[in-house]
């Protein structure tokens, strides 16, 4: 199209439309995680955001004057309790001059004089329930460059409502004549008191770790690739130090509304080839608790690696939870609870009570046993529990990775790797991962599996005994060619580790703890069965990067973590 010397022809997209909820799609939403594999994040609300009348705008507009512009109705339903917002965002890739057509830091005027050119909008309730529209947009309003709230809506229950949004685009007379071409981006967040991110720059050849919400415990610095972080073109992420209640941490993803890709805490990535110059943010996936996970049923009605979040009754820990390639449910974070949660057979896994606490003078509870340099003896520990090697036989059921710890001074740059990153979890000695049932002894060797633990009720600790090997038959369900250490078969340890470490899989290198010393931290992770080894060995599941080993045989009294898997009723336990 030819243009007169004095018009400019100006475009306005209206093609974008994203649903965020607490930062995380409310949608079904579907991404690749591998070239043969796809996800989504199963949410525990249902808000809609759609919008009609939308399209592809242009006009002719004189310069020195102003024109409105077709707008479009955006139809939200939202039932959160806690109401939703609707935010708005313009972009644009004309800039003639000093003229910005989005984001100008004047107000819109009907003045068409001077050298200034803006976008403006509107927002107007037309059908449902009444919104208050924020920051004076029901009059025409500067088109804003970073998300701004448009409008909100706070409710008891749910709720429904349709508005319009109007375009004026205002050209001075000085305005060189040209295409412009912008969208503007709608994102429905609810609850209403969240604040929906942005893209965050990180500096060149750092990884950016963000929160990726206004509402979270704990920091992270920046990472700088390394020797001991590279592994010839793939760097090693660094697992989380973020706490959200009410929340599951799913992974991360390189787009701040989950647009981009997903990676586990700990996962291998291709390095950058941009590193050097633009630097890598990552952004938190937080995934909304979708009720209590003790007794929880829902895992027949997940699809293959749909992740979602649920919430221990116990001590209101929030775990991501996701249907793995095997078929099964499996907490894809790390437990966390710690010796103050009671347990029963109403929460827990059919715990062995009481159970002994020994900073309650030797005496009995029905609480897991807190971390004490005390010597446990014969007369003392229940079946001869820690009589050997009781040097180092403590129960590390409170060594909790408290990210509130890390951070003292709340300083980002005393990030250790190394450290209390809370992804990390509680560690536990066998006897304590057993609730109580796991002892030492030839009566507790391979032919015996525990029958409770510390998981939730309705979940349990994987089994490897002679019939069922659960961390063996996921590591065959992702590609493994046995249910044993892949360290010399096809595919390699090396792929088979960075298979578990990827989402949602998001096995972790939190190390295991030996005595009053805690080892292999981004290094190793170590997990415990249910099932013994020996009198003084029990079997676990250990992964680095170049290895996978699910017939692992520690002590019982090393400190390891703890994944819980679902029961399923098309599924044996």
């Amino acid at each position: 199209m030819v243009l007169h010397k004095n018009n400019s022809l100006v475009t306005l997209l209206l093609t974008t439309v994203t649903i965020l909820s607490g930062l995380y799609l409310s949608s079904s939403y579907s991404f690749a995680t591998s070239a043969s594999t796809t996800a989504s994040v199963k949410v525990a609300t249902s808000c809609t955001l759609t919008t009609t009348g939308g399209g592809n705008y242009s006009a002719t507009i004189p310069n020195g004057t102003s024109s409105e512009i077709e707008g479009s109705t955006l139809s939200i339903s939202c039932n959160d309790a806690e109401g939703f917002a609707l935010y708005a965002v313009g972009f644009s890739d004309s800039t003639v001059g000093n003229n910005s057509m989005i984001g100008a830091s004047t107000n819109i005027s009907t003045n068409t004089s001077g050298n200034n050119s803006y976008w403006a909008m509107k927002v107007n309730p037309v059908s449902g329930n009444t919104p208050t529209i924020e920051n004076s947009f029901n009059n025409y309003h500067i088109i804003p460059d970073t998300h701004t709230k448009v409008a909100s809506y706070n409710q008891s229950t749910s709720g429904s409502l349709a508005v319009t949004s109007t375009y004026k685009v205002n050209i001075s007379s000085s305005q060189l004549a040209g295409n412009y071409l912008g969208k503007v981006k709608y994102t429905l967040v609810h609850p209403a008191n969240e604040i929906p991110q942005q893209e965050i720059a990180c500096d060149p050849g750092k990884i950016c770790y963000n929160a990726n919400t206004n509402i979270v415990e704990g920091q992270m610095g920046k990472q700088t690739p390394d020797e001991d972080e590279l592994d010839g073109n793939y760097l090693k992420l660094w697992a989380s130090n973020y706490k959200r209640d009410g929340y599951g941490f799913a992974g991360w993803n390189d787009q701040f509304d989950y647009s981009g890709t997903f990676y586990g805490p700990n996962q291998l990535i291709d390095l950058p080839s941009d590193l050097g110059a633009n630097g890598l943010s990552l952004y938190a996936v937080w995934v909304e608790s979708d009720g209590r996970i003790q007794n929880w049923d829902g895992c027949d009605g997940m699809n293959i690696n749909e992740v979602t979040a649920l919430t221990d009754g116990r001590d209101n820990d929030t775990y991501a939870v996701a249907k793995l390639a095997d078929g099964k449910c499996w907490m894809i974070e790390n437990l966390r609870l710690d010796d103050s949660a009671t347990l029963s057979d109403s929460n827990t896994h059919i715990p062995l009570l009481p159970l002994i606490n020994v900073y309650e003078t030797n005496s009995f509870s029905n609480h897991l046993s807190p971390t004490s340099s005390v010597a446990y003896d014969a007369a003392n520990s229940p079946e001869g529990w820690c009589t050997v090697q009781t040097s180092n036989c403590v129960d590390h059921s409170t060594l909790r990775t408290d990210n509130t710890v890390l951070f003292i001074n709340n300083n980002s740059s005393n990030y250790d790797v190394s450290g209390n990153v809370y992804s990390y979890g509680n560690y536990y000695n066998w006897y304590s991962a057993t609730a109580g049932h796991g002892k030492y002894g030839s009566d507790y060797n391979s032919n015996y599996t525990a029958p409770g633990d510390i998981c939730p009720a309705g979940w349990h600790l994987p089994t490897n005994n002679t019939t069922i090997n659960e961390f063996g038959f996921l590591h065959i369900a992702l590609g493994g060619s046995d249910v044993s250490s892949s360290t010399n078969t096809n595919p390699t340890g090396v792929i088979m580790s960075r298979r578990m470490r990827s989402y949602p899989n998001n096995f972790i290198l939190s190390g295991q703890v030996n005595g009053d010393s805690i080892m292999s931290r981004y290094g190793n992770g170590d997990y415990w069965t249910s099932t013994g080894a020996n009198a003084n060995n029990a079997k676990g599941f250990s992964l680095n990067s170049i290895m996978v080993n699910s017939n692992l045989s520690p002590f019982k009294r090393i400190g390891s973590a703890v994944r819980c898997i679902a029961k399923s009723s098309n599924l044996p336990e």
